[in-house]
């Protein structure tokens, strides 16, 4: 029984170190699609989770002043025999022709021409708002307070033109077709999202009163009229404010489409980009919203459960939407364990912040180099490696949020069951850290026959 034992801790202990060490590091997840297009780059702010991010000094007040007016979620959207309710959006026919508009706000509008028709679905109420992406430009094209006039010519509050494959922002001040000068499109909750299962971009929401101010990404302020200067609760949040579902609030017992919005929520939290009624989330209306669940399960959702996030510490460029991701330098070896001879390749990830960084690797000796390294992105220093020494070496200066990987492959030298740790020292700004991952060679050989008695 003994040995029986002692071979099942080591079972257990190849099944842990196996899956712990042959696991990628965190990564981008891949942006939302539309019409063949990224709805904006992996590294944006719209697709950039903020679970872990620090909650706002102001969360509080902000949360205090936005539930004076109503104090439940609502989904601003619905299924076709729900009303229609939502913003719609068009993808646009190859060939289709583009009209000029004229906007009210010309001066923070961009000129066109837009490639809508009489054809185009339009937002109901007073916002009409058309929005329309162009394949193969990946080009998004969104106006405002938008109708065809009898003569067949179109008019329009605002418009802007957004690059789905850039980060570029608007111009600091100007207004968008939404009032905190974002694209509306990537923060609309979609049904072809919640029917596969989730949402990997942060929502769109109005609030009654906003503030005489933005903050990162937002580009322009809106205060409405029937907004006291001295608020009676708390304080209005500004345009660009954004915030997420507490981690502990209870999502079991919600329908399907209900928990994919609230784990979203949870991850990407959602971003103040209009006045409107607070706490009302947008979305594109579908026929396959289930609107008394969603209706139903989102009004026991309260504004009290949710918590200002500050994601000051995102921000590369005021002027651009990237946003710094939550990954670590980290080190990890694939497959997790290998026989004598077998390859096993390490990959060693970088985080660069724009200062000096340094790798000094030496491999143990039970590995042998067999090809590499290789080092990406292209443009940064080529790691080297030393053959006397059998240390992989590398220094640069990668700019913020670049991704330096450096990876090699090794073979195993060892004839007997065990652990090899191979660690490497990185050092940001003259900080040293270690960065460990574990290879179980001749992991079988052992104690298998043993186990088959």
């Amino acid at each position: 029984m003994k040995q029986l034992t002692h071979i099942g801790a080591i079972a257990a202990l190849v099944l842990t170190i196996g899956l712990g060490c042959g696991h990628p590091a965190a990564t981008l997840a891949q942006s939302p699609q539309l019409g063949g297009c990224s709805i904006l780059p992996a590294n944006n702010v719209w697709n950039t989770p903020i679970d872990t991010l620090p909650v706002d000094l102001h969360s509080a007040a902000y949360i205090a002043n936005i539930s004076s007016t109503k104090s439940t979620l609502h989904p601003d959207f619905s299924s076709v025999a729900g009303g229609n309710y939502g913003i719609p959006y068009n993808i646009a026919q190859s060939g289709q022709q583009k009209v000029n508009v004229a906007f009210d706000y010309a001066d923070e509008s961009d000129p066109g021409p837009y490639p809508i028709s009489s054809s185009s679905k339009i937002e109901g109420g007073g916002d009409r708002h058309i929005l329309t992406i162009e394949p193969g430009t990946c080009k998004l094209y969104e106006t405002w307070n938008t109708s065809q006039l009898n003569n067949g010519s179109w008019r329009a509050g605002s418009g802007a033109i957004f690059d789905l494959q850039s980060n570029q922002l608007r111009t600091d001040g100007w207004t968008s077709a939404d009032a905190a000068g974002l694209p509306i499109l990537p923060g609309l909750a979609r049904y072809e999202e919640a029917k596969a299962g989730v949402i990997n971009h942060a929502l769109r929401f109005t609030t009654y009163c906003t503030a005489d101010g933005y903050i990162w990404p937002a580009r322009h302020k809106a205060v409405p009229d029937y907004c006291p200067a001295q608020p009676s609760v708390g304080q209005p949040p500004p345009m660009g404010q954004r915030f997420r579902l507490k981690a502990g609030f209870d999502i079991s017992r919600f329908a399907t489409q209900t928990k994919v919005i609230l784990t979203a929520l949870k991850k990407y939290g959602m971003i103040v980009a209009d006045n409107g009624s607070s706490w009302y989330i947008s979305g594109a209306p579908d026929p396959g919203w289930i609107d008394d669940d969603l209706v139903g399960d989102l009004r026991q959702v309260h504004g009290s459960d949710f918590e200002a996030v500050d994601e000051s510490s995102l921000q590369i460029s005021p002027n651009s939407g990237q946003a710094k991701q939550l990954v670590e330098d980290n080190k990890r070896v694939v497959p997790s364990n290998a026989d004598q001879g077998q390859p096993a390749t390490y990959t060693i990830q970088i985080v660069g912040d724009g200062a000096a960084a340094s790798l000094s690797d030496k491999l143990p000796a039970d590995l042998s180099l067999a090809s590499g390294p290789t080092t990406t992105p292209a443009g940064v220093p080529a790691a080297t490696y030393d053959g006397v020494s059998h240390t992989i070496a590398w220094s640069g200066s990668p700019a913020d949020a670049v991704l330096v990987q450096i990876t090699y492959t090794v073979t195993v030298d060892r004839a007997t069951t065990g652990l090899i740790t191979n660690t490497a020292t990185v050092t940001h700004g003259g900080a040293p850290k270690n960065l460990t991952a574990v290879l179980i060679a001749n992991p079988l050989q052992n104690f298998l026959p043993v186990l088959r008695r």
